[in-house]
């Protein structure tokens, strides 16, 4: 096997040893949980962990691996006639063996040439492409993991009616009625909730203290955001509660622990029925599970 066929090989297993080695550190340092869903933790990690030895010893095997060169001079039987009893083929297999070898000379030479360019363009791809692996790598290890932010959720649609079902498989017709303990509920179970019932009179003035980070929106209200992880970060949904405030809206981003009693939305146009009247909203440092599931 030549180095340029390698090269491919090379770069695959290369990248599987690149993605399990972080996946195994973010595992070991505590940060696997910002990408995906605490249930898969161990199912990630043991694939992680099967895929360092496979990837090593599958660029252990290219490493030592050769191919098998053809011999394009060896004698070929087809091309040479046979003389037949009167000896009158001779011309013939003399001239077909000419062609045969003349055909065999430029065929030779094309091969020759064509590899150039061909092993050109592999090679930057392949450059560009193991460039962006360990650019990709290093700055997993090096950089400081980051959440999804207030432009994340904006861009996702914060507070659409397509997170009815974030509960799950709670019985909603349940959720906030007096034989029910409300005080664990967070940011998803509360929109799930008010965005299930139809007659959402019932839950005004119930209270709430519920922690998430502002997503801003106008006339001294924000919305306070959770984002919701079915798989992993890639899958995330923002959900989030109206929040009206008397003071300053707090900054975008900024996590805050709100506490008040659910109100009728002034805002008669929205499509939120019941927001927070917030009575106090305390900035706070981002929680070490930033997330909802």
């Amino acid at each position: 096997m030549s180095s340029s066929e390698k090269a491919p090989a090379y770069l695959g297993l290369g990248s599987v040893l690149a993605v399990a080695l972080c996946t195994l550190w973010l595992a070991l340092v505590g940060h696997l949980d910002l990408y995906i869903n605490p249930r898969y933790d161990l199912f990630t990690v043991v694939l992680a962990a099967v895929a360092v030895p496979a990837s090593v010893a599958g660029l252990v095997a290219v490493a030592r691996g050769h191919g098998h060169a053809h011999d394009d001079g060896h004698e070929h039987p087809g091309a040479h006639a046979h003389v037949d009893e009167h000896g009158g083929g001779g011309a013939h297999a003399h001239a077909d063996e000419t062609a045969y070898e003349h055909g065999s000379d430029a065929a030779r030479a094309v091969r020759r040439r064509a590899p150039g360019a061909a092993r050109i363009t592999r090679g930057v791809v392949g450059g560009i492409a193991a460039a962006a692996t360990v650019g990709v790598t290093v700055a997993m290890l090096v950089l400081p993991p980051t959440t999804l932010s207030a432009r994340t959720a904006q861009q996702r649609s914060v507070d659409t009616p397509t997170l009815s079902n974030a509960t799950g498989t709670q019985d909603v017709a349940l959720l906030g009625s007096e034989g029910v303990d409300t005080s664990e509920y967070g940011v998803k179970d509360w929109a799930a909730l008010i965005r299930q019932t139809t007659d959402t009179t019932a839950l005004v003035g119930k209270p709430v203290e519920l922690s998430g980070f502002v997503v801003p929106g106008s006339d001294g209200s924000f919305t306070l955001t959770r984002f919701v992880i079915s798989c992993c970060a890639v899958d995330a949904q923002p959900v989030g509660l109206g929040v009206v405030v008397d003071g300053p809206v707090p900054d975008a981003d900024q996590w805050v622990r709100v506490a008040g009693k659910l109100a009728a939305n002034p805002d008669q146009s929205a499509d939120a029925r019941i927001v927070i009247r917030a009575a106090t909203v305390r900035d706070i440092d981002q929680p070490s599970d930033p997330y909802e599931y």
